[in-house]
């Protein structure tokens, strides 16, 4: 967006020129901000449909609390065969790679499946920072209630 000086009738306009060119810089360092990676852990197997849209709305909520996500459950299942027991391994490494890249593991819903339970458990062998929330996006201050994964 370019902003010129001069209003749409061809007068020298500084008072719109000095708010558009605000907001223009604004949007620019928006989008240079620094985001926090975190990684997105939450059930994939069983109801898959459902699971992969929770996961895409848990990216997005991330993305909305200004972090980047990562989800693994939802690239990986693009090009491995889930119910291949070393494709899913090749995933779950892949996802430790991952992993490693990110400042925070989000650890969503009440059900902790297998695979949940072995990031989990990496993360805390890592430790990194776990922070848990519920289905419906709201942070569990008290982690301590969550199921123990080990």
């Amino acid at each position: 967006m370019s902003v010129d000086t001069r209003n749409s009738e061809g007068y020298m306009d500084l008072t719109a020129y000095e708010a558009m060119s605000a907001i223009e810089r604004e949007e620019r360092h928006a989008l240079r901000a620094f985001r926090p990676i975190v990684y997105v852990c939450s059930p994939y197997a069983g109801d898959i449909e459902s699971n992969v849209a929770a996961a895409r709305r848990y990216s997005r909520f991330a993305v909305d609390s200004g972090y980047i996500p990562i989800a693994p459950h939802l690239l990986f299942p693009q090009f491995l065969n889930d119910t291949d027991p070393r494709e899913r391994e090749l995933g779950l490494f892949f996802g430790n790679a991952l992993m490693s890249k990110c400042s925070e593991v989000w650890v969503f819903g009440e059900t902790i499946s297998p695979g949940m339970a072995a990031e989990i458990r990496r993360a805390r062998w890592k430790n990194y920072r776990l922070r848990y929330f519920t289905e419906e996006m709201e942070e569990i201050t008290n982690a301590r209630n969550q199921s123990n994964p080990d």
